[in-house]
């Protein structure tokens, strides 16, 4: 029996299921009459990524008044599959509503219920391979839903209407963009979720331990661009972690099969002669 919760993680926790329900909420807003109501694609997409942050402090807090618990690992993986699972898939739908064919229309459709069941199982693998100490988190087996949802999101802001003239982007073509990519891309993070490919826990890898100085003006660079150019710097964040893994992954295995097919001894070799 649960007796006694942790008080700020739990709410915490909560406040990233808040945000993915919220998130759903702005993007039901969307009419694709109205073009006023694009703007809901962006707060639809930031909603999901405050629960990103949320999911993270409820973790960095447990983890500081020692209260990791059963408890909050199951309440943590059920508000991540409202936010990383189900407000994504329904954001991808929003994403895809410009198309006029029906078949493409049900396509979406259809990868977007996908996505929401690789989400979920994802977090459902999650719970059975790992312990409830977020401490003990320093690669994952496959890409972490947060990021997979962080790709949609990331296309969200994109499609918000936002003026991106001080880059150079025409907004036509990167609506058009943002519309063949979201189907496409929504299905490559879905299997990646699912998938055995490591990725690793990048929060750990930058914030943590003593590093040198110049790797503190490189993380603070990064911040200045995100904050400058934050649209854009998103999207290639998200979808570059989401795609580097598994190209990584790819030529690791590559160059492994090239290595030992040159080390195999020759069939002839070590017979007597």
């Amino acid at each position: 029996m649960v007796k006694r919760i942790a008080i700020i993680p739990t709410l915490l926790t909560l406040g990233n299921a808040v945000c993915g329900f919220a998130a759903v909420v702005f993007a039901s807003k969307i009419d694709p009459a109205h073009a006023d109501t694009s703007i809901y694609f962006a707060v639809s997409a930031w909603l999901i990524l405050g629960a990103m942050v949320f999911d993270g402090l409820d973790g960095y807090v447990a983890r500081l008044s020692k209260s990791a618990s059963d408890f909050g690992g199951q309440l943590d993986s059920l508000c991540d599959a409202i936010s990383f699972g189900v407000a994504p898939a329904f954001l991808l739908i929003r994403l895809g509503q410009d198309w006029e064919l029906p078949v493409v229309r049900q396509a979406l459709a259809v990868i977007a219920t996908l996505y929401m069941a690789c989400a979920i199982l994802r977090l459902a693998r999650f719970n059975v391979e790992n312990t409830p100490d977020p401490a003990s988190h320093k690669r994952f087996k496959g890409l972490p839903s947060p990021g997979a949802a962080g790709c949609l999101a990331s296309l969200g802001i994109l499609r918000g209407g936002l003026d991106y003239t001080w880059i150079m982007l025409d907004p036509a073509k990167l609506h058009a963009f943002v519309k063949v990519w979201a189907p496409l891309g929504s299905l490559l993070v879905a299997l990646l979720m699912v998938s055995r490919i490591p990725y690793p826990h990048v929060t750990k890898q930058i914030l943590r331990g003593r590093r040198h100085f110049r790797h503190l003006v490189q993380v603070l660079l990064l911040v200045c661009l995100l904050v400058v150019t934050h649209e854009l710097a998103l999207f290639l964040l998200f979808w570059g972690y989401a795609l580097s893994m598994p190209v990584r992954y790819l030529l690791y295995r590559s160059v492994r099969a090239h290595s030992l097919a040159n080390s195999k001894p020759g069939l002839d070799e070590g017979l007597p002669r």
